[in-house]
């Protein structure tokens, strides 16, 4: 029925509000330590999407729709830019719990995804240059949850930003690149009472490790192959 129809829609879009608004309120504070983050979102250059849920056989295909959406209207000489892929669901157990899903989820939209692997990074996790690519474009995936040990990592909803591998380059060219990630971590440590463990730059070991937020040993490895399916 049309009423029933209107309700169901109402309803869909105030928890599209909610899950928007969680997440600007969270970057928007104070002593949010991701300057880069802060940035985006106070300059509208934040493109949000909420799905129903992380790992849903549905998802992939959606996401990699939207993500391809992203990256051919984004215009990154107008500053940084971030896709933000907000989850209504599961509940989240613990951090081993998301980082499965979390990979499981980068797993499912590789497959549905027939372009070839970005050649600015490397497709292996295990390699320091690696990071990950949707639709030819390279991304720098962080995740957020509600039950993550980091303060800055600790979302209302499981969440994926995906950071376009080309802004960090262009701001490495700049040379403003290490005073900004100076001050990243400065803040980070205030916040937390301690430096974030997982932080690493480029090219020193593969950003894989830092996907999820959980921290992980050195003898960790991404469960993730970028080989397709036969």
């Amino acid at each position: 029925m049309p009423g029933q129809a209107n309700k169901a829609f109402d309803d869909q879009t105030l928890q599209v509000e909610l899950c928007v608004g969680a997440m600007t309120e969270m970057v928007g504070r104070p002593d949010y330590p991701c300057l880069g983050a802060r940035s985006v979102f106070r300059r509208d250059r934040a493109t949000v999407r909420v799905y129903d849920e992380l790992d849903a056989p549905a998802t992939a295909q959606l996401l990699l729709q939207d993500l391809c959406e992203f990256a051919s209207a984004v215009d990154l000489d107008e500053g940084f830019a971030s896709f933000v892929a907000i989850f209504r669901g599961p509940r989240i157990v613990d951090e081993r719990h998301f980082e499965r899903l979390l990979w499981s989820q980068l797993r499912q939209l590789h497959a549905a995804d027939d372009a070839p692997w970005s050649d600015e990074v490397s497709p292996d996790p295990d390699d320091e240059h690696f990071a990950l690519s949707v639709a030819g474009n390279a991304y720098f995936v962080v995740g957020l949850h509600p039950m993550a040990s980091r303060d800055a990592r600790r979302a209302a909803s499981p969440t994926l930003v995906f950071n376009l591998h080309e802004q960090f380059v262009a701001l490495r060219a700049s040379g403003h690149f290490p005073r900004m990630r100076d001050r990243i971590r400065d803040r980070d440590e205030q916040l937390q009472g301690s430096i974030n463990p997982m932080v690493a730059d480029q090219g020193e070991v593969s950003q894989a490790r830092q996907y999820s937020g959980r921290e992980v040993g050195p003898g960790w490895r991404a469960p993730f192959g970028a080989e397709h399916d036969p």
